[in-house]
């Protein structure tokens, strides 16, 4: 079991020092990361909290799971590693015969002024 862990079903409005205190309660916490949109920097609902130990994880786990935190149940498990990604080598869309601009064939590229 890993000390990282994911909690999802986050109000929006949730900031790093809410989890780090709610999560205080089960163990120390080393570190808390809430994932935020890159273009407007809101919450996208769910963070990723390190514990300091395995025991204080899985209290967390036990502790927290379903708890209610601005009317919403929180879901808190074991964060899985990423899914690999499929490597590309075409970098982007398009089709190869047409120099990877995708489009309808002819269609101007050149600006109209």
């Amino acid at each position: 079991m890993g000390r990282k862990l994911f909690v999802g079903n986050l109000p929006y409005e949730t900031m790093e020092q809410d989890l780090e205190s709610l999560f205080g309660q089960a163990g120390q916490v080393e570190t808390v990361t809430v994932v935020r949109d890159r273009a407007t920097g809101r919450a996208r609902g769910f963070a990723f909290v390190e514990m300091a130990s395995e025991d204080a994880a899985q209290k967390a786990i036990t502790a927290l799971h379903g708890h209610q935190l601005g009317g919403r149940a929180l879901t808190v498990n074991e964060a899985r590693p990423p899914a690999p990604r499929p490597f590309r080598d075409d970098f982007g869309g398009g089709d190869r015969n047409r120099g990877g601009r995708g489009g309808r064939p002819g269609r101007r590229t050149e600006p109209r002024w």
